[in-house]
């Protein structure tokens, strides 16, 4: 994966720009108030502070809707050129008012940065790292201001430091990244999938991934264009062809899915399963009859029971060898080469008759590159006998023999974080005796742990291997109708033997009427809730306090006997700070897709309620000089490195994961506004609040908000790790209506 590792940090220094910007403004303010005489107009100099602030706010009404139209990419080269048009008017800047109007600018970029790298980063990213790097950004803004925060240091050493050179320093990093952005970052390839750009998504994935195989998740891609759909959760039993039906498995043969293996003659069988479901019972969950009853804690979010049961029963890795095996039984095109490649008298007529719009000139190359190998491809046999295709004889044979039987074909590959993608086609004899069907999109995962059925995990690596009496596996589902199988575009010409091109069968472009999608709605809910709840959790007003409590413990008496000024200490001590939030962001990193966003979350936030007490009540009580000197020193370092670890960069994380591809900008831009807003809104208020309530006041509000973010992040945030975005959003999704259908 380090494809997309390198591109996650490439992306990521648009983050650490962001921090570079904010430690040198707050080092060279105090250098800027002297030379314009900005001490008796403390507006001024907060608006000098401010304007980027206002900027970001302003450009985040647009980034997500743009975004979602020209690109990912294309708005991260905007924010490099912003940052570096910005660092040249301030280099320049011979009034307050350019000035002003530089940090206006310099807002602009923050504001893509912030807004635009975490979702980059989540779109490129492998479900297995996606955590580690999307903490990326937040360690490289750390990084930055730690940076910054030397540089400033250093100049302020000089007899007469300039601050006009500290702020245009940004314009050399920032054409580094300008320089990353052009000829190294690609567009993500869920957005070119979305657009019907097949063939750059193709060659993109094949670049983060370090393989040449990657049908399957451009398959995975196409389906994530779906916003809302019907989705069902079903329970199957998976085995051996041969493996003989226990009462768990279901006697109807009609209602049957056979699963073909990597070798021609390797089968196995999954049958609707009528014994207790593991994910239900977890979930209390009745989803066979699509109500929810029984809910295991009171007011808890159904979605979050959902998302806990598949992390509880997923096999801890290296205890199991089923998921290897389950996998292998999938995915052809991960183990096998391609035996027969397309059809090139079907790609000629295809040429002739399917112009996509979507894809413009690109469709010559889309054509020869289709999206799953004509080996793997189920689907195919009925789509080639509608629309006259050839096809293998292999495959032809497979499915239609199945298909006579009354059974289904069925597709499927692995999609990281132990799901599989499947497609099926449903075909029965209808009333008139007609046979009549259907195309559905299952997502697969295993339930329970090994030994939960029977003791032992069948072998399924290979046809001829499996031992008499083994096991079945116990699976859920997620089933929907599939993206790439429209019920309007059967009818249609294929761009391919195995799909419907996705120019045609996605959605021209994002709908405002998808945002009350119930699963969107309720994404919303959490993006927006989380957002707020980290901006008034006191981060700001402890950055705020830091420099005097450090005062106080006499760190500044300290370095002032070292012959630093008052301004090189504060710039010192502001930099020692940063330092110490390395290594925790470092650990956040190790853990995001070990423990999991929640658990951070839920682990970290009881520190920060902690360590906010502590301060209230060493501002309070009258402790003496060093009890309160040594009080405060540690409850800030302590709230500073909880904080990195977790309502730092997990609120951004998980607003990058849960929303649908089509919406996914205007979503995130959304989301973000909450943050800007959030940040205006207690950046304003703390000088009011220290006049009206003093700090243990402020500090107290904190501690509760903080309090009550924890019980928002118990019942309503569910966990993400590891899995694909697009069966994040698929949880979501189904959660939210059956819940719908349980009031009703």
């Amino acid at each position: 994966m380090s494809g997309a590792a390198l591109v996650a940090i490439a992306a990521s220094i648009g983050n650490l720009l962001q921090g570079w910007d904010n430690a040198t403004i707050a080092g060279a303010v105090l250098y800027i108030k002297k030379e314009f005489e900005l001490e008796s107009e403390p507006t001024v100099e907060g608006l000098i502070v401010a304007m980027s602030l206002i900027g970001a706010t302003i450009i985040t009404t647009f980034s997500g809707p743009v975004s979602d139209w020209i690109g990912r990419r294309p708005m991260l080269i905007l924010s490099s050129i912003l940052y570096f048009i910005s660092s040249l008017v301030m280099l320049w800047s011979p009034n307050v008012y350019v000035l002003l109007l530089a940090r206006l600018i310099d807002g602009f970029g923050i504001g893509l940065a912030v807004t635009l790298v975490p979702l980059y980063i989540s779109e490129t990213a492998p479900p297995e790292i996606r955590g580690l790097l999307n903490t990326l950004p937040q360690f490289s803004g750390s990084g930055g201001m730690f940076l910054s925060y030397c540089m400033v240091f250093g100049m302020s050493l000089l007899p007469s430091p300039d601050w006009r050179i500290m702020l245009g320093v940004l314009a050399i990093p920032s054409l580094f990244f300008f320089g990353l952005t052009i000829f190294y970052l690609p567009e993500s390839p869920r957005w070119l999938v979305s657009k019907g750009r097949m063939a750059e998504a193709k060659k993109v994935l094949q670049k983060l991934r370090g393989r040449e195989d990657v049908s399957g998740e451009m398959a995975l891609l196409v389906e994530g264009l779906e916003v809302g759909g019907d989705t069902s959760i079903e329970e199957y039993i998976i085995g051996p062809a041969t493996e003989p039906a226990d009462d768990h498995v279901a006697d109807d043969d009609k209602d049957q899915i056979t699963l073909y293996g990597p070798g021609e003659g390797q089968s196995w069988i999954a049958r609707p399963s009528k014994g207790p479901s593991i994910l239900g019972s977890v979930l209390s969950l009745t989803s066979r009859h699509g109500s929810m009853v029984n809910q295991s804690v009171p007011l808890m979010d159904p979605i979050v029971t959902l998302f806990g049961s598949v992390h509880e029963n997923m096999p801890h890795a290296g205890g199991s060898t089923l998921f290897p095996n389950f996998g292998s039984m999938f995915s052809v095109t991960d183990q096998h080469p391609k035996i027969e490649q397309w059809d090139e008298e079907n790609l000629h007529r295809d040429d002739e008759e399917y112009a996509s719009d979507g894809a413009g000139d690109d469709y010559e190359d889309n054509a020869h590159s289709p999206l799953l190998s004509r080996q793997t491809t189920s689907a195919e046999g009925k789509d080639i006998a509608h629309h006259g295709h050839r096809g293998s004889a292999l495959s032809m044979r497979r499915n239609r023999s199945l298909l006579e039987d009354g059974g289904e074909a069925v597709s499927s590959t692995g999609i990281g974080g132990g799901w599989q993608l499947a497609w099926k086609w449903s075909e029965r004899e209808g009333e008139d005796g007609k046979k009549e069907g259907g195309f559905k999109r299952i997502y697969l995962h295993q339930e329970g742990v090994p030994g939960s059925r029977k003791g032992s995990v069948v072998s399924l690596t290979g046809g001829n291997d499996v031992p008499e009496g083994g096991d079945f596996i116990h699976a859920a589902a997620l089933v929907s109708q599939p993206a790439l199988y429209s019920k309007d575009l059967m009818e249609q010409c294929m761009a391919g033997p195995a799909m419907v091109h996705p120019s045609d069968a996605a959605a021209k472009g994002p709908s405002w009427k998808d945002l009350l999608e119930p699963g969107v709605r309720r994404a919303l809910l959490v993006g927006v809730g989380i957002q707020i709840l980290q901006q008034f959790a006191g981060i700001n007003g402890v950055l705020y306090y830091t420099p005097q409590i450090l005062e106080q413990a006499g760190v500044a008496v300290l370095l002032s006997n070292l012959g630093l000024s008052s301004a090189s200490a504060s710039i010192l001590i502001s930099s020692l700070t940063t330092l110490l939030m390395l290594p925790s962001i470092g650990l956040a990193m190790r853990l995001m897709d070990i423990s999991g966003r929640r658990f951070l979350l839920l682990g970290t936030i009881p520190v920060l309620i902690a360590s906010l007490i502590v301060l209230v009540v060493s501002n309070v009580i009258d402790l003496g000089t060093v009890p309160h000197a040594a009080l405060s020193t540690i409850s800030v370092i302590v709230y500073f490195c909880c904080f990195v670890m977790g309502f730092g960069p997990i609120p951004n994380i998980l607003c990058s994961e849960i929303f649908p591809t089509r919406v996914r900008g205007i979503c995130i831009a959304i989301c973000a506004l909450a943050f800007w807003f959030g940040d205006i809104i207690v950046t304003y208020s703390l000088p009011v609040m220290l006049n009206a309530i003093g700090l243990a006041g402020v500090f107290s509000i904190y501690a509760v908000v903080c309090s009550i973010a924890f019980v928002f992040v118990f019942l309503k945030v569910p966990e993400t790790k590891g899995m694909p975005l697009e069966v994040i959003t698929e949880f979501f999704a189904v959660g939210a209506k059956q819940m719908q259908a349980s009031k009703a």
